[in-house]
């Protein structure tokens, strides 16, 4: 029997499979790093998505919040004008003397115009007086005052204007 060595072409086996072996894991590291790279860019994809919509929902936060501080301030404001509505209309309520009737309270500006009739010429007079007497009201001007009938009893509709004065603030605060 004839004898064959058999160790070359296996030694040449084992070193062409080691050889495929070490491409193979190169690869399958290339493939890795491949992937890795996509995840973590498809990742920072999502980090950044996220980030601008954060920024943008603090913008609009800090928006908000502007405007929930001017809605407070004009909510200060609108109270701080109603009691003073509320102490000019009472102011103008202890004012009117007996014999004349008011019909009609209008403000322009920081004028109050005031309509009514009344008994006499001199009880608008006295009503007048009264109102630059009151420290809610600086000055009063009267616009009409007409007759309704040529008889000894007719009532007299006037109009007047009345100016506010304006508030004292305290110095203190």
């Amino acid at each position: 029997m004839a004898h064959i060595n058999l160790l070359p072409w296996r030694e040449e086996k084992r070193q062409e499979r080691q050889q495929q072996f070490y491409v193979v894991m190169g690869l399958t590291l290339a493939f890795a790093i491949l992937v890795f790279y996509v995840f973590t860019s498809y990742m920072n994809g999502l980090l950044d998505k996220q980030n601008q919509r954060n920024n943008y929902l603090q913008q609009e936060i800090t928006k908000l919040d502007i405007q929930i501080k001017e809605i407070q301030d004009l909510e200060k404001k609108r109270d701080r004008l109603l009691a003073r509505m509320r102490v000019m209309f009472d102011s103008v309520v202890r004012t009117v003397p007996e014999g004349i009737h008011l019909q009609v309270l209008s403000r322009e500006g920081d004028k109050l115009i005031v309509q009514g009739v009344a008994q006499t010429n001199a009880r608008v007079s006295v009503f007048m007086n009264q109102l630059d007497k009151d420290p809610e009201f600086s000055e009063s001007k009267l616009r009409v005052v007409q007759r309704t009938s040529t008889r000894d009893d007719a009532i007299r509709q006037f109009t007047l204007e009345v100016t506010e004065s304006k508030p004292e603030t305290n110095k203190e605060q």
